[in-house]
């Protein structure tokens, strides 16, 4: 039989990662930019406090300031959560953290900050957020400074298969993940993205995914999984998504019913 062209010579997309490596991710349900909610906003140091207190892991996305410094922050600019339209990357980092998140309290952690405040007393999973190739190995080489010395589970992950392998050429160690969703429609279209999907499993070859609970159940993340890599699930809003992830993955990254 003739091999697959994505398959690697062994016929699997990736080696399985060495169980007590990635362990920790299979331990503990991960809050989805903290445990935030109500006055508690997403990302902040308030919303880690929150999920340490319940025992959670913590999952953050990080973004890169003018200067260098790794913020903690989902979005590109700072309008929906600061009310300030401004890009975070055109930003220094005290002027970020001047910000107040959604009129409270709360400002802009640093990825320093959060992780001296974790401590490695839960999981820590952080989304890096690159728009741009360019943005990619700045921002990898900054969080792996950050993380130096750092004593406690971690792991990180992106939508971008580069991110991963930076983290393999650079820093192999540190566990690593894919941000995976899918793109469904016409028959050709699902081709191509099956295709797509499975190259950037090549490239990055993470320890580890983080697939969308929307398209569970699914061949590549059922298919890995059942080779040894962890699938973890996002963003589980539901007992029916809690459900499904139940079913077809390991554990939920989630956040709580907007009415608590």
């Amino acid at each position: 039989m003739r091999s697959s062209p994505f398959a690697a010579p062994d016929g699997t997309l990736v080696a399985a990662p060495d169980p007590a490596r990635v362990g920790f991710l299979t331990s503990h349900d991960f809050a989805h930019r903290g445990l935030w909610g109500g006055p508690v906003p997403e990302n902040s140091l308030a919303a880690a406090r929150a999920a340490i207190q319940g025992g959670f892991g913590i999952e953050c996305d990080v973004r890169l300031s003018r200067d260098g410094t790794v913020m903690v922050f989902h979005d590109a600019d700072t309008e929906r959560l600061t009310g300030r339209a401004d890009a975070i990357a055109t930003m220094a980092a005290h002027d970020i953290q001047a910000l107040r998140l959604g009129g409270g309290e709360e400002q802009v952690p640093t990825l320093a900050q959060l992780a001296g405040l974790i401590a490695g007393r839960v999981p820590l999973l952080i989304e890096i957020k690159t728009d741009t190739l360019a943005q990619t190995a700045p921002l990898c080489l900054a969080v792996r400074r950050v993380l130096e010395g750092y004593r406690g589970p971690v792991a990180v992950m992106g939508f971008n298969p580069e991110v991963s392998r930076w983290f393999l050429n650079h820093a192999p160690k540190m566990v690593r993940g894919l941000v995976m969703t899918e793109h469904r429609g016409s028959r050709g279209r699902a081709l191509r993205d099956a295709i797509v999907r499975r190259l950037a499993v090549r490239r990055a070859r993470p320890d580890f995914l983080a697939y969308d609970a929307r398209l569970l159940p699914s061949a590549l993340p059922a298919a890995l999984r059942a080779k040894g890599l962890p699938v973890l699930s996002w963003t589980v809003r539901s007992e029916a998504d809690r459900a499904t992830v139940a079913a077809h993955a390991d554990r939920p990254i989630f956040e709580r019913p907007r009415s608590a």
